[in-house]
């Protein structure tokens, strides 16, 4: 391979891994490995910890390259999206699909193979979820599409449950609860400051159907209810005082930023919000891990 050519092959593979949404697929895999932390009083066996991890992040990027082939018509409508490889020419369908097969099957065997088949289904089932459900029929049907769809969001740290005990007891459920409480106002914010953008795209996303006043009412309530089920894991003695203080604490400064963008609205403050929704989920589930092994 000639010296030109190489910049040229790192930009296409930096192209193949947009389509994989890093940034996305990165908090999906944190929350997956907390949850094998969280399934065992010891350490998870090194074996799943790291099969375990590649295959549902190899999946995760396999979901996300078909939710851009997919929606490669809308991507290029909005502003936040137009860039993507798919919009933009730089990577085509086809190289999408075969990018698609390749590592979301890759991922699955190594699921099967060295982790167990329960987490490789429920991984599957979560791929189909997203990149199919979601996208093709709750997304552009329903504004309630983020909340029923978020199930497929939330599934990360049950299949790191299952990943260790081969089993998805009530607590690995109580950390989908989180999540999928989570996402309605993690994703609203986002979509409050982008309302033109999904008003062009033709997607009925709840600022553009219901406007902004209800979609932040609607903000607050989902943030109230996520403090609640965030006060759990301390009820049902699966954590203690330390991460229950951090979830107080967390979620108090969350329901500030959330009342104060219903009271006096502005695209920076939502941009804020949402930029801070991504912190406060990192930083809660560090807290469980913290708590579970440590205090």
């Amino acid at each position: 391979m000639s010296l030109q050519a190489l910049p040229r092959r790192r930009s296409t593979l930096g192209q193949f891994l947009a389509l994989a949404k890093p940034r996305v697929v990165s908090l999906i895999v944190f929350c997956a490995v907390i949850g094998m932390f969280l399934a065992t009083p010891a350490l998870p066996p090194l074996q799943v910890l790291v099969f375990g991890t590649l295959g549902i992040a190899l999946t995760a990027g396999s979901a996300a390259a078909v939710n851009c082939l997919l929606e490669q018509h809308i991507d290029a409508q909005m502003a936040r999206t137009k860039g993507r490889p798919l919009p933009s020419g730089t990577i085509t369908s086809t190289q999408t699909v075969t990018f698609a097969f390749l590592v979301g099957g890759l991922g699955l065997v190594l699921l099967h193979h060295f982790v167990n088949p329960l987490t490789m289904w429920l991984t599957f089932a979560t791929f189909v979820g997203y990149a199919f459900i979601y996208t093709l029929w709750l997304k552009p049907a329903t504004p309630q599409n983020i909340v029923i769809g978020g199930a497929s969001g939330a599934m990360p740290p049950v299949l790191g449950w299952s990943a260790v005990t081969g089993t998805v007891p009530a607590e690995a459920w109580l950390l989908f609860l989180i999540i999928f409480m989570w996402t309605p106002p993690h994703f609203w914010s986002l979509a409050l400051y982008r309302t033109k953008d999904y008003e062009r795209a033709g997607l009925p996303m709840l600022p553009v159907t219901h406007g902004s006043l209800y979609t932040r009412r609607s903000i607050v309530a989902y943030t109230v209810a996520l403090i609640g089920v965030t006060v759990m894991p301390y009820a049902m003695g699966m954590n203690g005082i330390p991460y229950l203080l951090c979830a107080l604490v967390l979620g108090g400064v969350f329901l500030y930023r959330a009342v104060k963008m219903l009271l006096s609205y502005s695209d920076a403050w939502a941009r804020g919000t949402f930029k801070f929704s991504i912190l406060y989920l990192a930083a809660l589930f560090a807290a469980l891990l913290v708590d579970h092994y440590w205090v």
